[in-house]
């Protein structure tokens, strides 16, 4: 273990690494749940259990290849909002079928190992400006922060929407379970406990079952046989991928995935304490092509697409630094396929403490940031608010760039802006006429 994720040198231990993966996977495990459900509404022979397995395999390949590729702690899985679109807007708005849709992401992979290749995605982050960086860890921090919160029932959308955000029924069990978890993780956190986010979410589920939160239904087992995935389900026919509105759902599956999962690397790899003074990442190229990589095979296994997930912050948190936290997270979702029952029986209220704790800890970087200069703090600015507000990492970083590159054009400091930021600003900007 040592002489391939070079503990040592990374100042970790073997414990901290299992210990950190397992968080990961315990924060992001509701995935497999989610996004059966989701994608299982298209029907037509897209069941939730062929999805289930999909998504269970396709994370486990995408993270093991960042583990050993790029030997970082973050782990991937078919992600959210991406399977809202693919679902709602492809197949259900746009009339497509669901073998069209995973034609789209598989072509969207192929591509996005093209650009990994070619370290374009690599020269994106870089260009992206230092201040920025920070941003979107902070941002991120917000972000899944707002997602524990809502999991949890502690912060609602009213009936109406009016106002857009409230405080929920914090009298019932769900939201009270989620405060209690929280407190019992940032007391273990405060005291320097080794594990305490894993801690918090096991006690978390077992004090949830006499509160009726965590459901043990009656006959229930711990086994499942896994499903068989969908394999190959694709269909390339030329009148429908070589249209203009083929090329639309195309660009948004793109769009979206190559800066979700910039966001979060360089959220997460920031909170690691794992990139340069420079403000890059280590074996970027690498990582970049594990999430590719992961949306090839997802897409060939019958689920949308695959890319890293900001969860992973909870397992750096608790002390992940290399890619063997990535390893132990890449076995569990393989483990899951045979007990689903039992993973699937940890409720939000159980996970969401720990995505609340991790969006304080993601604050840190936010004290670095220069707002004294309205150039670079207003781009920060809008890059930390608009990720929650949007409920998209991707749009903190369109608003981030945009702003970013027309406060330097009128302070007169052009110099600040480089070339593929400019070819970023000019690409978000067509975003806007495309979409």
């Amino acid at each position: 273990m040592e002489k391939v994720f070079r503990l040592k040198e990374h100042g970790t231990t073997f414990q901290k690494e299992i210990v950190a993966g397992i968080t990961t996977f315990l924060t992001m495990a509701y995935i497999l749940a989610v996004n059966p459900g989701m994608l299982g509404l298209i029907g037509n022979g897209m069941t939730p259990g062929a999805v289930f397995t999909a998504t269970a395999i396709a994370a486990a390949i995408a993270t093991l290849v960042m583990a050993f590729t790029a030997n970082l702690p973050v782990a991937l899985a078919p992600g959210m909002g991406l399977n809202a679109f693919f679902t709602f807007t492809v197949v259900f708005g746009m009339g497509y079928s669901w073998q069209i849709a995973l034609t789209a992401v598989f072509l969207e992979g192929i591509l996005f190992i093209i650009l990994s290749l070619f370290n374009v995605r690599e020269a994106i982050i870089k260009a992206i400006p230092a201040n920025l960086k920070k941003a979107v860890a902070v941002g991120i921090g917000l972000f899944i922060a707002l997602i524990g919160f809502s999991n949890a029932g502690i912060v609602i959308t009213p009936a109406g929407g009016v106002p857009v955000l409230g405080l929920g029924d914090l009298s019932s069990n769900h939201p009270l379970l989620a405060i209690l978890g929280f407190l019992i993780i940032a007391v273990l956190y405060a005291l320097k406990i080794p594990g305490a986010i894993l801690i918090g979410i096991l006690a978390t589920t077992i004090i949830g079952i006499p509160m009726g939160v965590t459901a043990v239904t009656d006959g229930w087992k711990p086994f499942s046989a896994p499903h068989a995935p969908l394999f190959f389900q694709f269909d390339f026919s030329p009148s429908t991928i070589l249209s203009f509105k083929f090329f639309t759902v195309f660009f948004t599956f793109l769009f979206v995935d190559i800066f979700d999962t910039i966001g979060t690397l360089v959220g997460v790899t920031t909170q690691a304490k794992l990139i340069d003074k420079n403000g890059n990442i280590p074996r970027v190229k690498q990582a970049l092509l594990a999430d590719a990589v992961g949306t090839v095979a997802g897409a060939a296994l019958g689920t949308s697409t695959v890319t890293s997930y900001v969860e992973s912050a909870a397992g750096v948190a608790a002390g992940g630094r290399t890619g063997l936290t990535s390893f132990t997270t890449a076995m569990l979702f393989l483990l899951a396929l045979f007990l689903s029952p039992l993973f699937l029986l940890i409720p939000a209220a159980a996970t969401s403490p720990a995505l609340i704790m991790v969006g304080f800890l993601m604050m840190q970087p936010v004290t670095t940031i220069d707002f004294t200069d309205v150039t670079e703090g207003i781009p920060a600015f809008l890059t930390i608010v608009m990720m929650p507000f949007a409920y998209s990492i991707a749009e903190g970083i369109v608003y981030g760039v945009l702003s970013f590159v027309v406060l330097k054009i009128a302070a007169g400091k052009i110099k600040d802006v480089t070339m593929v930021t400019w070819v970023l600003f000019v690409v978000f900007l067509a975003r806007f006429f495309i979409n």
